[in-house]
Formats: structure tokens, C-alpha cells, sequence
């Protein structure tokens, strides 16, 4: 299927490279990728939605085609946010999108579906692999007990989440990432559950990525405060996800008024190890809230 390559700029000068694909005048379903991934992450979802959907993909901030800015504060929430507005008056001005994230994808679209002015332009959100960063400081706090399963959860999510002090660490990272160390380790836990080639990783967009951790996750992410989701939400959860369990992904019930989860026998990296699966589950939370 054809792609239409474009581009919109963002408030602050950034370039941000836009995929469009099928008829434009049907509803739009935009996909947002995670790190250090880009918009190609999508490729095996794209071709069935687009046989519906108007599908627009783009290259996150520091990723891929799209600029990449230097300064920290240019990858914070709030900048992502107001990137996606932009996307939002390219590709569907005066109607609400269906929102599709995988991993920073779905932590930045948590923020968009939690906020004005973005929340008001987001009929429907699927996400996959990624939290809420409201919403984490509350999951670890009720964790803290003396329930046996609850004290499991909080030991096996800590683990997982332990990569997360070296990406905030200054100058080490980055020399890792230089050298092929974080891309080989995001590969192992890939093939892990797949069996398949390593994924080429562009070693500028592993740099420039390690500042969505070191501007959002923090005291910051506790600032933000847990609120209420108001559009119909689905999480599909792997339940073989190397760095987000399906704990952390799934007891969000408090703050989202309409919840659907489906558990999936898989490994983080969903849109591209099932790609079908993905797309299918889409379309039947579109349906759903229609």
C-alpha cells in the first residue's frame, strides 16, 4: 500500500516526519512508537487498518526522520503533547483520531488522553507495553504491604524496571549505546520470545531517546497527579513483557472510567512480533465505541 510522506513542525522548530496512509476521509487511526523505535515499528499494522482507517504514522521527536533536538526539556510531556496537536492539525482537523502506542508511544499518550487541549481530540485509545507515569507512583504505593502477591508484584516490576537508573545516569548510557550494548539488550529480551534477527537500531536515535527518561521520569512524574480517563481505553498486555508487567499496565481501573484488557501470550515488542494481532484488537475497540 502506498505511503505519503510529509512533515509538520513543531512549535519549536522541530521537523516531525508524518506517514499517511489509506483514504483520508475515513476516520484516523494515528500509531505513536516507543524508544528507540520509529515509525516503521508499524509497518506490519499499517497495511490491514489502512483497508478501513486513514492511518497516520510519525517519527517521535529524536527519532528517525524527525528531528533531534539536544536540550532535555524538549522531550518532555508536555512538548510531546503539543507535537501530537500539530500531527493532529495535519492529519484530522475536525474530527477525533482512534490513538494507537506501543511503550513511550503509550506513556506520552497516557499524558495526551489526561490533558487538555488533547484530550478532546482522541475518540478511542489502545495501548500496549506502556503506563501511565501518574499513575506508577500509585501502583508501587498500594504494593507496599504485606500481602504475599502483592509484595511479588512490587519485587518482580522493580526488577524490570531497573534498566530505568542507568538510562537517567549521565554520560554511561550513552558510551553504551555508542558501542551496541543497550541495542544488544533490548534485542535479547526480543529474541527471546521470537527467535529472530536482531532489529537494526540507529544509534543516534538510542542517544537522543535516553532524554524522554531523564526529562519525565521523576518528581516530575509524580507532579502530573493520577486523573481520570474519560474515552474508552484498551490495554493489550504481553504476558511475557521483559520491562512492563502486566500488573503495572493493568490496575489502572480507579482512573479509567472505561476499561477493556486483553491478555496476550507475547513479548514487548507486540507490534512487530504480531503484528495482525495488534491491528485486530484496534479495530474491535473502534467498534466497540461506536
Amino acid at each position: 500500500m502506498s505511503e505519503r510522506h510529509t512533515s509538520a513542525r513543531a512549535r519549536d522548530g522541530v521537523e516531525l516526519a508524518v506517514q499517511e496512509h489509506g483514504d483520508p476521509q475515513r476516520p484516523t487511526v494515528v500509531c505513536v512508537h516507543g524508544y528507540p523505535d520509529d515509525h516503521e515499528l508499524w509497518n506490519g499494522v499499517v497495511g490491514r487498518l489502512a483497508e478501513r482507517f486513514h492511518v497516520v504514522t510519525y517519527d517521535v521527536r529524536g527519532a528517525g526522520q524527525s528531528g533531534h533536538p539536544t536540550q532535555r526539556e524538549a522531550y518532555r510531556l508536555e512538548q510531546l503533547q503539543d507535537d501530537f496537536a500539530v500531527i493532529l492539525d495535519r492529519v484530522s482537523p475536525d474530527a477525533p483520531v482512534h490513538l494507537l502506542a506501543h511503550d513511550w508511544g503509550s506513556i506520552q499518550s497516557w499524558y495526551f488522553v489526561s490533558n487538555d487541549p488533547t484530550r478532546q481530540r482522541v475518540r478511542t485509545f489502545t495501548s500496549i507495553s506502556g503506563p501511565s507515569l501518574a499513575h506508577v507512583p500509585e501502583f508501587f504505593r498500594r504494593r507496599r504491604s504485606t500481602s504475599p502477591r502483592a509484595l511479588a508484584e512490587l519485587a518482580t516490576q522493580s526488577a524490570s524496571s531497573a534498566y530505568i537508573a542507568l538510562f537517567r545516569a549521565p554520560v554511561v548510557p550513552e558510551w553504551l549505546a555508542r558501542r551496541g550494548v543497550i541495542g544488544w539488550m533490548l534485542d535479547r529480551h526480543d529474541r527471546r520470545a521470537r527467535d529472530a534477527a536482531p532489529v537494526p537500531r540507529a544509534v543516534d536515535d538510542l542517544v537522543s531517546g535516553l532524554e524522554l527518561y531523564r526529562a519525565n521520569i521523576g518528581g516530575r512524574a509524580v507532579a502530573h497527579g493520577a486523573r481520570e480517563v474519560t474515552i474508552p481505553v484498551q490495554v493489550v498486555a504481553p504476558t511475557n513483557d521483559a520491562f512492563v508487567g502486566v500488573p503495572l499496565q493493568t490496575d489502572i481501573g480507579a482512573w479509567v472510567r472505561d476499561l477493556h484488557v486483553e491478555h496476550v501470550a507475547g513479548s514487548h515488542w507486540l507490534p512487530r512480533t504480531q503484528p495482525e494481532l495488534v491491528a485486530d484488537f484496534a479495530m474491535r475497540h473502534v467498534d466497540r465505541a461506536n
